[in-house]
């Protein structure tokens, strides 16, 4: 086995999709932004505060490369980790890079959530109208970054438990494959 690394926008499933199929592949299920805030023992926003966009980029790097060269699991990356650096590199020579894709809309009704929009730094502070726009705007800048992915799999049904469980499991079919 080698490590899986979900790719795509903010609220596509990477997380809830990642989970699902770490638990199918008997696989341990890392979330990069829970890892990187366990090892700097701060929130994401809080790092956001403290060093920018551009410093979190360069820690989030450095922990891409810990898990890349580590043992084999179901990485769910953030939303802008592929567009940094050499970041698609990493992963795409480590393991096997899945964008999950779905349309802005499925997106903007994940993220206005409140439990949701709190924790992302990019969108806490931004008015709900204006979320769709700037998913939409946001989302074209990262597909050329998105589409070096070895894999692209449809993550708009994700909404139940039985949705997720059938999600996972027809992408587990898929990668069977690569093992």
């Amino acid at each position: 086995m080698c490590t899986i690394f979900l790719l795509g926008f903010m609220g596509c499933g990477k997380s809830t999709l990642g989970a699902a199929l770490a638990t199918r592949l008997a696989m341990p299920f890392v979330d990069l932004d829970d890892y990187i805030e366990e090892r700097c023992e701060c929130t994401i926003t809080q790092i956001f505060e403290k060093v920018g966009e551009s410093g979190f980029r360069e820690i989030e790097q450095k922990a891409l490369r810990q898990l890349a060269h580590g043992p084999a699991a179901v990485v769910a990356c953030g939303g802008g980790t592929p567009c940094f650096g050499a970041n698609m590199d990493i992963m795409n020579s480590h393991g096997i890079t899945i964008w999950l894709t779905t349309t802005a809309q499925r997106i903007v009704s994940r993220l206005v959530l409140p439990e949701q929009k709190a924790k992302r730094p990019l969108i806490a502070a931004m008015p709900d109208e204006q979320i769709l726009q700037y998913v939409e705007s946001v989302m074209l800048q990262r597909q050329p970054s998105y589409q070096q992915a070895m894999l692209r799999f449809d993550s708009t049904y994700l909404e139940s438990p039985e949705q997720i469980a059938a999600t996972a499991s027809a992408l587990a079919q898929t990668l069977k494959k690569f093992f």
